[in-house]
């Protein structure tokens, strides 16, 4: 009977302990559960593992022209700026800026502030792809055009600044006793006109920036008069006609030729290029 009796104390004994055991830890569960479901929680998603911040740029389909030039910069804060330029229609950019937000699955981002117009992008590696107003995938044999892709080096405006250049195929230029200025270059962007001086005459004609900082100068001309040693305003001229691509950096501006090195080089002189990076 006693050793009945020590049996059942016994399993009492470890019943209450184990209960005891288990008590703080379903607790803790529970106090886990009231804390706010974060993205993180779900496992690998686009917002937690990819580097999504960035600009990304591409050229969108449009029914009525040429196609929209569609820039899109995604801040860490979750802010935005977008920005359209309807091809062959108009030359005026809009932009809109304002926050974003990620879906509960975390691999698409609504833009707020955005009407009439679809606001939603799915991200993927180095990519936005745009989705139709509804939410859904865009098919069709234009699907692959819906698409924006992260450059390293966005587009950036040359425009408005006076450039004087510094250097031509590598080599130093600087300004010559007999000229009445510096060789420089400017770049309308409003009017898409290109004038400058080239050491002893005056020259101008047009331009045309496309995606991915490439340039093509049309229509050049220039005055005509006659001056002492003009071998380098021909030679500036003549390596000027090559260009097809420029690159912008530190107030200097490279004027080049698909992937050699730069054809030309210019420093900017005007106050309002202190912010230019």
């Amino acid at each position: 009977m006693k050793n009945k009796s020590l049996i059942i104390s016994l399993a009492l004994l470890t019943t209450f302990s184990f209960y005891s055991y288990i008590k703080p830890s379903q607790a803790d569960m529970k106090m886990e559960s009231d804390k706010p479901t974060m993205i993180e929680n779900m496992g690998d998603t686009s917002a937690n593992s990819l580097d999504w911040n960035g600009v990304y740029q591409g050229i969108i389909p449009c029914a009525s022209c040429e196609g929209i030039k569609t820039t899109l910069t995604l801040n860490e804060d979750l802010s935005y700026v977008l920005s359209t330029q309807y091809l062959g229609k108009s030359e005026e950019v809009f932009e809109v800026k304002g926050t974003f937000k990620w879906n509960k699955e975390g691999n698409t981002i609504t833009l707020d502030g955005v009407k009439d117009a679809p606001n939603q992008f799915f991200v993927g590696e180095n990519t936005l792809i745009q989705l139709d107003v509804s939410g859904n995938r865009i098919s069709g044999d234009l699907a692959e055009k819906y698409m924006l892709n992260k450059v390293n080096n966005p587009e950036v405006s040359i425009g408005n600044i006076r450039w004087e250049l510094v250097e031509i195929m590598g080599k130093p230029v600087t300004k010559s006793e007999t000229q009445k200025q510096a060789i420089f270059i400017t770049f309308d962007t409003e009017k898409n006109r290109v004038n400058g001086f080239s050491g002893c005459n005056n020259f101008m004609g047009g331009f045309e920036t496309k995606e991915g900082n490439r340039i093509t100068l049309t229509q050049m001309a220039s005055t005509m008069m006659a001056c002492e040693n003009m071998e380098m305003e021909m030679t500036f001229l003549q390596t000027l006609q090559q260009v097809d691509n420029y690159a912008m950096k530190d107030n200097v501006l490279s004027l080049n030729r698909a992937k050699m090195s730069p054809l030309l080089k210019f420093t900017a002189v005007d106050k309002e290029v202190s912010g230019v990076n």
